[in-house]
């Protein structure tokens, strides 16, 4: 048997094998991350080499024209170029917070107090998440007019409070905090509402942090969905600027070439930083009731 045991062993740590998976993930990793570097590479490409086919993955003779041509775009516009960046980060920022903390809030109470209607209220999350944004268009719409906030910041920002998809991953995270630990925080004097920031916030730190890079990726594109509520041009974001910008046509392809790589930024940026706590494992995971 230790024979076996050891054979079997051998063979599961093998060199070759470790090999070979590497050299698999590695070409894995290097086809998912071809757009990346072809989105990147075709920001500073003079125009013929992005109408160059078959198309170029790597520049030959980079060039800033297409980040200047885009400056002069905006040198005409009579609003700021800063003033659409700063609405856009306002909204992303502002709706994150507000969306973290209230889906956070509300997971508590779902997951770890059993009041009557619990499971009930829980299952119509589930059944939100089946609907698509084009299903709830009207009904927000109609909800927004009827509160006074069309043409306003939370037009867009309010809407984004109440995403259940937040809902859902904060509640499923916390199920698995043990009760053993909620209750050790009572006993010790501390209330639900220190309770809930200080033991179980920390605990689903990297379901919030995966929540805010899902809610800033939403929001921060939210133009599509935004000039439908915000009429007033000092109020718009950059999202829908920059998708003005595209619909001039061929003559326009260099910029938007830009635009796509400085509308990936902000996004990449905080995967980037929150990755590190995303994918550690839960601090529970040793814990046992």
């Amino acid at each position: 048997m230790k024979a076996i045991f050891h054979i079997r062993k051998r063979i599961n740590r093998s060199w070759l094998v470790d090999m070979l998976l590497f050299f698999l993930l590695c070409g894995v990793a290097c086809f998912m991350g071809l757009p990346l570097v072809f989105t990147i590479s075709n920001a500073f490409k003079p125009i013929d080499e992005i109408f160059l086919f078959p198309p170029r993955l790597l520049v030959h003779h980079p060039t800033w024209n297409n980040f200047f041509a885009l400056k002069d775009i905006f040198a005409d516009s009579w609003v700021p170029f800063s003033r659409y960046v700063f609405n856009t980060f306002f909204i992303a920022i502002i709706g994150t917070v507000g969306h973290v903390i209230i889906a956070s809030a509300a997971a508590y109470p779902l997951a770890k107090i059993k009041f009557p209607g619990h499971k009930i209220l829980f299952h119509i999350v589930v059944l939100s998440l089946m609907f698509t944004a084009y299903v709830t268009q009207v009904p927000n719409y109609m909800t927004i007019t009827w509160l006074g906030l069309i043409n306003t910041y939370w037009a867009v920002i309010l809407p984004a409070f109440g995403m259940t998809l937040g809902l859902y991953l904060m509640k499923q995270f916390m199920e698995q905090i043990p009760d053993s630990l909620l209750e050790a925080a009572r006993i010790d004097g501390a209330s639900e509402y220190r309770t809930f920031w200080q033991t179980v916030m920390p605990i689903v730190r990297p379901a919030w942090l995966t929540l805010i890079i899902f809610s800033i990726q939403g929001l921060w594109t939210s133009g599509a969905v935004s000039h439908k509520f915000i009429y007033s041009e000092q109020l718009k974001t950059v999202d829908y600027v920059f998708g003005q910008v595209a619909s001039g046509g061929l003559v326009r392809t260099g910029p938007v070439a830009a635009i796509t790589l400085l509308m990936m930024i902000v996004p990449i940026t905080v995967f980037i930083v929150s990755q590190s706590n995303i994918i550690q494992t839960m601090s529970t995971s040793g814990l046992k009731e």
